[in-house]
């Protein structure tokens, strides 16, 4: 008992800085968040009385309801769009690349993680430009009479810009995913009759998903929280509610709204967080 108490007070000692780290940097700001959303604030004081009178604004006001709605739209495009764009190239360098340079392909693949986030962006707004280089190069072969508008300053200039971005956070839990398969469980699938193309829907991709669900999840997570891109290539069309509560919080000095804002988009983000992970564990169980 003595040998046990002590194993149990060594493992608590090892346990205990990580402990107050994660309770420090994250369950207290998140409770101080929670906390602001029951407050109200004028100006520079606040009123410390608990009320529900932010979240009711937040369901009645239209804008906010756009603003959130915009933002799941915006993060589930571009969630998509990496995931789909990133497969194939993970799988690529999972069973195509020889073993000896995929070490390279992993080393280009990280190559966008060397310049600044925001470098890129700008460099975005620069291509998707009225004259930039996309609608000039179109416009110089003959494709196209006049520069097309629908690529910056809206919806679509931010699921472009944000899913370049990350497209690496992506690529590489895929491709750790994907080389993890059995080679051997592939073959025996052939084997046994089946086609390469069922193969890959019955054995490969079930077990690749538990990358994809990295993937999806480390895409949407911060897409809803990201209001750089949206404010340098958005427009008005293209902010979302990381945008509002920027505002909420810096502009118009209304924290408890600003934190009633984080607050709603965090639940919104669990929710659909979890339905993706439901229909993730039928997709599994059925196939």
């Amino acid at each position: 008992m003595a040998a046990f108490d002590a194993t149990a007070r060594r493992g608590l000692l090892l346990v205990s800085p990580t402990f107050v780290y994660v309770l420090l940097l994250l369950a207290a700001p998140l409770a101080t968040v929670f906390a602001f959303s029951f407050w109200t604030q004028d100006f520079l004081s606040i009123d410390y009385t608990v009320t529900l009178k932010n979240y009711q604004e937040a369901f009645s006001d239209p804008i906010y309801r756009t603003l959130l709605g915009r933002s799941l739209l915006i993060a589930g495009a571009v969630t998509t769009v990496t995931v789909i764009l990133a497969f194939p190239i993970a799988y690529f360098v999972s069973f195509h690349v020889a073993p000896e340079r995929k070490a390279l392909w992993i080393f280009l693949i990280t190559i966008p993680f060397w310049t600044s986030y925001l470098l890129r962006v700008f460099l975005w707004k620069v291509i998707l430009g009225f004259n930039g280089v996309l609608n000039s190069s179109l416009i110089g072969v003959g494709l196209i009479d006049e520069p097309i508008t629908l690529i910056l300053y809206n919806a679509n200039a931010v699921v472009i810009t944000l899913a370049h971005a990350f497209a690496p956070f992506t690529i590489l839990p895929i491709y750790v995913a994907l080389e993890r398969v059995d080679r051997s469980l592939l073959e025996a699938a052939q084997d046994l009759g089946e086609t390469r193309v069922s193969t890959f829907f019955r054995v490969t991709l079930p077990l690749a998903m538990p990358g994809v669900i990295a993937a999806v999840l480390i895409v949407f997570i911060p897409t809803i929280g990201d209001y750089v891109t949206p404010r340098l290539v958005g427009g008005p069309d293209g902010l979302m509610i990381a945008n509002m509560i920027q505002t909420q919080f810096l502009k118009l000095n209304n924290a408890p709204m600003g934190a009633t804002l984080a607050v709603l988009s965090m639940c919104a983000v669990t929710l659909v967080s979890l339905v993706f992970l439901m229909l993730n564990r039928r997709y599994l169980k059925t196939s």
